[in-house]
């Protein structure tokens, strides 16, 4: 987190801080350790979770506690990003060896810098799986390989063949960690979810024991030298815990919510809780869909049918000021992928799977974030009689049957294949706006579209050597525009 013109310019995404910066500001409750514990442990793990939940932070922070004491940890950590271009571009055969060959650099550098042992493999999984047990002899240690951005929505057409390549490497010898999203369901003929890996789900829930305590310790921990110059009118922790609630429990979205609180001169009470809330539904929330829409490739036909479930959800729940709905299964089954990018985008939550309805048979029960259901309450404001009431989650959930009107929602087809939309923009479109907060700056723009680099796709590809034999950009600006790319093509 810097400062920029007086105000706190976030760090949203843990992937992007410093070793330095995850240290100080990322802190875990014992939720948390559990899960990291079983990242480090024996065993393949899959860790499912929504956009901003916490998958990143989890995965980096167990590959850095089993690399910070190599003398004291049994196993070592290799971290592996897969924000790479060709891995959206390619399927089949040629996918798992774009994913070996970036696995293999990423393996011989840890190797060779750590343990001056030379990892030579060609880009064949069985191989790669020889080689890897031959690194775990010589250094007496398990191999613990975390992929994470390794599948989510939108990018279904390679997932057989990853989770191919992770149910081969796995062994006593190598554990494989792999960072996935909702509703991700080709895992392949070969791959067993059941018995090939663990799955855990990260749902931080505001029943849960350690819930107002963790979010005051984000809070806390992401604006310590703002928190005592502010004032409160409502308890600091009772700020947090509603704030975590209202954007069901997704960190992410709540330091972002946060800094809209703490970047205003206003005392913390009521009124800053509303306006924060509702700028986050107007300026976050809802860009977020059109985001989404330039990145979701084959689906992006669905983002229209998103938000009309949307506008329906919010509108009903809205009118009966309840925050919660239970959705029919047979309506589930149908609107699935609709669901998943409300789910990926932060509208809602899925809460419980399966619960017995009033007209008959079974629905899902989903939390709807309190920001965007605000704006459609009457008068549109926080009152304390409001703020009480949603914290004691009063009410009856809005059921919605097999009959209801969700079932009218028109839904298009999808085409077989299709391009992901950012790659087809001016690379204009990375200039810094609410969308790329991050953003390129004027000259270094044109300096780009002059080299020929006049979309987002074309620099995307473009090699770390090609970008830095132009004339005015160095290394930092190579850094900015990987950043700026990593936002804007990966989830």
């Amino acid at each position: 987190m810097a400062q920029e013109n007086g105000l706190v310019n976030l760090i949203l995404a843990s992937e992007d801080f410093s070793t330095e910066e995850f240290v100080k500001y990322h802190h875990f409750m014992n939720y948390e350790e559990n899960i990291i514990k079983k990242l480090m442990a024996h065993g393949p793990v899959l860790l499912k979770g929504g956009r901003g939940t916490g998958k990143s932070a989890l995965l980096r922070e167990a590959d850095r506690r089993l690399n910070e004491d190599t003398n004291k940890s049994n196993a070592i950590g290799i971290y592996l990003s897969l924000r790479h271009l060709p891995l959206l571009r390619t399927r089949g055969k040629n996918y798992e060896i774009e994913l070996l060959r970036i696995l293999i650099d990423k393996i011989s550098k840890h190797s060779h810098d750590k343990y001056s042992f030379v990892f030579s493999s060609e880009p064949e999984v069985y191989e790669v799986h020889k080689e890897l047990v031959r690194l775990s002899e010589h250094v007496g240690k398990r191999i613990v390989l975390f992929f994470d951005d390794a599948a989510h929505i939108g990018r279904e057409a390679a997932l057989e063949e990853f989770f191919d390549v992770f149910r081969t490497l796995s062994s006593s010898n190598v554990s494989c960690k792999a960072a996935i999203y909702p509703g991700v369901t080709r895992f392949g003929n070969r791959f067993d979810v059941y018995n090939d890996a663990t799955v855990v789900e990260i749902s931080r829930r505001e029943d849960q024991e350690d819930f107002e305590e963790f979010f005051y310790m984000v809070m806390q921990s992401r604006f310590s030298d703002e928190i005592p110059n502010k004032s409160f009118s409502i308890n600091p922790k009772e700020v947090a815990s509603f704030l975590g609630q209202a954007v069901v429990g997704n960190v992410r979205s709540f330091v972002k919510a946060s800094s809209i609180l703490f970047n205003s001169e206003k005392t913390i009470g009521f009124p800053a809780l509303s306006e924060a809330m509702l700028e986050l539904s107007r300026d976050y929330y809802w860009p977020m869909i059109d985001e989404v829409r330039l990145k979701i490739g084959i689906y992006e036909a669905l983002i229209e049918p998103s938000e009309k479930l949307a506008e329906v959800l919010y509108s009903t729940c809205g009118m009966r000021n309840v925050t919660s709905c239970i959705i029919h299964r047979n309506i589930v089954n149908k609107l699935d992928k609709a669901l998943e990018i409300l789910e990926y985008t932060g509208f809602i939550s899925r809460r419980e799977v399966s619960r017995g309805m009033k007209s008959g048979g079974r629905g899902t029960r989903f939390a709807l974030n309190l920001c965007n259901l605000l704006e459609v309450i009457p008068g549109t404001r926080l009152t304390k009689e409001l703020f009480d009431q949603w914290r004691k989650r009063e009410g009856e959930d809005v059921q919605f049957s097999q009959n209801s009107e969700l079932i009218n929602i028109e839904w298009p087809n999808i085409p077989e294949d299709k391009n992901l939309s950012i790659l087809e923009l001016p690379i204009e479109k990375l200039k810094k706006s609410d969308m790329f907060p991050y953003g390129i700056t004027d000259n270094k723009l044109e300096i780009l579209k002059e080299q020929g680099y006049d979309t987002v796709g074309k620099l995307a590809e473009a090699t770390d050597e090609e970008i830095l034999r132009i004339d005015g950009i160095g290394e930092k600006s190579l850094e900015r525009f990987k950043s700026v790319l990593g936002q804007a093509i990966w989830m």
